[in-house]
């Protein structure tokens, strides 16, 4: 903690010292794309963001709360743009209830939207071969993954959150 707030001093210091206060957030946000994902919610804290838990942000926008690793804690989302970023800290593949298998590289981006996580990248599911699924959508007791075609599943299958099975490569 000390390290990160000994950057965080030293780059505010280097500032002109006429410029206002108002603009620390913008400086610790350049700052905080040096940092790893693992301490930028320190860097959000000190900003005085608070970021809710991941199941409690899908859930806000109607999607299943286990879509992701029970290990993918971390994450980054914009407000204004709805781009999420989710960090998570090993290549791995997660087995649903219904038998479907989806597998995750270390981050997964996509922008979110009431019931729908589109132009995703980072994720993969299994569909005779690994296919890449580019968008995430909910209707009632439904879920859609878009991965070359449009493959529907039973909700409660991700309603769940479970561990992943790291691999060696995505």
């Amino acid at each position: 903690m000390d390290q990160v707030l000994n950057k965080v001093g030293t780059y505010w210091f280097s500032r002109k010292a006429n410029k206002e206060i108002n603009s620390v957030g913008d400086d610790i946000n350049s700052l905080s794309s040096s940092i790893d994902s693992g301490t930028k919610w320190l860097v959000n804290k000190i900003k005085g963001k608070m970021q809710k838990p991941l199941p409690e942000l899908l859930q806000e926008y109607d999607l299943a709360v286990g879509i992701f690793p029970r290990d993918a804690t971390n994450y980054e989302f914009n407000e204004e743009t709805k781009k999420l970023t989710v960090f998570i800290p090993s290549i791995c593949e997660v087995g649903y209830r219904d038998s479907s298998v989806l597998r995750f590289a270390t981050s997964v981006t996509g922008y979110l939207e009431k019931g729908k996580l589109t132009d995703v990248e980072g994720l993969k599911t299994k569909v005779m071969i690994w296919v890449k699924v580019t968008c995430i959508s909910t209707e009632g007791s439904k879920i859609h993954f878009t991965a070359g075609m449009k493959k529907t599943r039973s909700r409660d299958a991700y309603e769940v959150l479970r561990d992943g099975v790291s691999i060696d490569k995505f």
